[in-house]
């Protein structure tokens, strides 16, 4: 008769938890595109991957990629977006499994994104790049494959690990039926997104408006969204790479930017794997590790003139 009861509170407690994340995701509803302009899709290995593109097609063109976490997106570059547009021709995907892109139940790591940044480059002609956190490391893993020859880089905080990993514990739980749902809701809950934001995302949590806030959520409680947030939470987008000797085999213009109060990766890190690639060093005040989103005047001001190829 114990045995009997204790099933069924846990069947119960299962189907509560089915229910209120299918119900978080009927509520997060579609999703946007996260920036303004032509809304475009790349077919890589099966998957329809979403990108936005804007300014005249026939300036010089910067692919901009946004970093990874529970609630990543293109949306990342929301405040810079238009001002680039100005004077290049931009384009900024949704990496696979976030944002608007496809969000297939996969085993997301280090090496997919990098394959799929590769691909991507790889479509256009001597493109500038600005991507951050592990995109950074995504990008100099993609240098050495055919046809990738960006004209400039601009890496925002580069990091080849987020999370510690790879743990198989944690992402087999994290993408278990029921217990994983009620496990990545409650990690992406509003309350979580926002103490992420103000633990290492912004030095200034109150710089990331509601606005944004909503849009996060509703990013991460899309259908799927669960497999690579399981990968990233265990450590599996991690990058197993030298960067220093990675990016030292770039010719190109290199600049690293640095927001001034980053700590899961300091500016003194970032000022010291400048100095071993050769590379133009930036620290913006009063930002941590998205100063693009934080403080887009200080950011622009730091790339002007930085995503043209040496004359």
């Amino acid at each position: 008769m114990r045995l009997l009861k204790t099933v069924g509170a846990v069947a119960g407690a299962a189907s509560v938890a089915a229910l209120a994340d299918r119900a978080l995701e009927s509520y997060a509803g579609d999703l946007d595109a996260p920036l303004p302009g032509r809304r475009g899709t790349f077919r890589w290995r099966g998957l329809d991957v979403a990108y936005t593109e804007s300014g005249d097609a026939s300036d010089p063109t910067v692919v901009l990629l946004h970093g990874v976490n529970a609630a990543g997106s293109s949306g990342e570059y929301r405040e810079i977006w238009a001002a680039l547009a100005e004077e290049y021709h931009v384009v900024a995907p949704d990496f696979p499994g976030f944002g608007c892109s496809d969000r297939p139940a996969l085993d997301y790591d280090g090496e997919f994104y990098t394959e799929f940044v590769a691909a991507f480059l790889a479509e256009y002609d001597d493109p500038a790049v600005i991507a951050a956190s592990l995109a950074g490391a995504y990008v100099a893993g993609a240098l050495d494959h055919d046809g990738v020859d960006p004209r400039a880089l601009v890496l925002v905080c580069p990091s080849t690990g987020a999370m510690p990993g790879p743990n198989p514990w944690a992402r087999g739980v994290a993408r278990a039926p029921l217990v994983g749902d009620l496990l990545v809701d409650l990690a992406t809950s509003r309350y979580s997104i926002r103490r992420s934001n103000a633990d290492h995302g912004y030095y200034d949590v109150s710089n990331a408006d509601e606005e944004w806030l909503d849009y996060q959520w509703r990013s991460a409680h899309q259908r799927g969204a669960k497999h690579a947030v399981a990968a990233f939470v265990g450590g599996y987008l991690n990058v197993d790479l030298d960067l220093r000797e990675a990016l030292s085999a770039f010719d190109g213009p290199l600049t690293v930017v640095w927001g001034a109060g980053a700590e899961t990766t300091t500016p003194a890190e970032g000022r010291e794997l400048a100095e071993a690639v050769e590379a133009d060093f930036v620290e913006i005040a009063r930002t941590a590790l998205v100063p693009h989103a934080e403080h887009p005047g200080a950011f622009a001001n730091a790339i002007h003139g930085r995503l043209e190829a040496d004359e």
